[in-house]
């Protein structure tokens, strides 16, 4: 079965970091689900769609992105058996001071944070990968040609 990753963000606000880190997952060969869902404002809506994809067999990690204040990990986590990256968008409004809704956690409770929505794709790659070889030689080969990029980034200016 061929793992899938939901993106589930806390208001439509959020799409365009959201779409980031679909189009990210999508260079590794990971299928995407975008969805919508409040921890504050409709956790039953919430909760409805992680049991959804929850009971879905296949591989699966869930990425989350609230801005401002980030219950919805931390919600989400604790909803479900697999792995949560937290990759909320961080507003310039608030100096960055909204990033510790998503750092501080209480004890049961630990989605990982990862601030650029590549670099949660690329976890949720490696995540994944471990139960899927197309998938972890996709993360081998995006790996390599960061490291070529830096190689030939000191040639340049030698």
């Amino acid at each position: 079965m061929k793992p899938i990753v939901v993106i589930l963000m806390g208001s439509k606000a959020d799409l365009e970091h959201c779409n980031k880190i679909s189009d990210a997952c999508k260079q590794f060969g990971l299928d995407t689900v975008l969805r919508i869902a409040s921890a504050h404002k409709t956790a039953e809506h919430a909760l409805k769609i992680l049991r959804e994809y929850e009971s879905d067999p296949r591989p699966k990690v869930f990425i989350t992105a609230a801005g401002r204040s980030n219950a919805l990990s931390g919600f989400a986590d604790g909803a479900v058996s697999v792995p949560v990256i937290a990759c909320p968008s961080v507003s310039e409004l608030f100096g960055g001071a909204d990033i510790f809704s998503s750092l501080r956690m209480p004890s049961g409770i630990a989605p990982a944070v990862v601030l650029e929505p590549a670099s949660a794709a690329l976890l949720a790659a490696k995540i994944l990968g471990l139960v899927d070889a197309e998938v972890r030689e996709q993360v081998k080969v995006s790996q390599k040609r960061a490291a070529d990029k830096v190689i030939e980034d000191d040639a340049s200016v030698k």
